[in-house]
């Protein structure tokens, strides 16, 4: 497959996967490309490797985490978070825009290391291996990175949002 036919069967699921990682759709749009850019860079290398798609997630991963790291932009913009079907979801439209609203904030809470973990065990269905490979960490750096982003956002899903003098 050459690298046309690549982003244009996969470029999609891609972005979806950076927009899980970054939370903001530009963002994702940014992150996509840039992996695909270093994709292009070694596009033998990549479809040399058993599973290439697995290779550019890799790479789609560990561009999230470099970017976190440099801090080149701590701005967190506010726009509105696209409709995504969820299942079991009340009836009212403002209570799932609430609870995708609060959940988005406690993503943003946590360090790029965890939430690629969570990201990549919960979206992907990745388990502790194939992470700590994508990673380049130990599996036991996994395990603990996944225990403290749960409970950070246990944390603070738990904490009450209405000031209590409103309640």
């Amino acid at each position: 497959m050459d690298f046309d036919e690549y982003v244009a069967a996969r470029g999609q699921a891609l972005e979806r996967f950076a927009y899980v990682l970054t939370g903001d759709a530009h963002r994702a749009q940014d992150l996509t490309q840039t992996a695909l850019l270093k994709a292009y860079r070694h596009w033998r290398r990549v479809t040399a490797a058993e599973h290439p798609d697995a290779y550019v997630r890799r790479i789609v991963t560990r561009s999230y985490v470099d970017w976190r790291r440099r801090g080149s932009s701590r701005e967190e913009p506010v726009d509105v978070v696209p409709d995504l079907p969820e299942e079991g979801a009340s009836a009212d439209p403002a209570e799932r825009v609430a609870a995708r609203d609060e959940l988005r904030r406690a993503l943003v809470t946590l360090s790029p290391k965890q939430r690629a973990v969570l990201v990549l065990r919960d979206y992907e269905g990745y388990d502790d291996a194939a992470i700590a490979a994508t990673l380049d960490c130990a599996e036991a750096s996994v395990r603990s990175h996944a225990s403290r982003g749960l409970a950070r956002l246990r944390a603070v899903l738990s904490e009450p949002t209405v000031p209590e003098e409103l309640r």
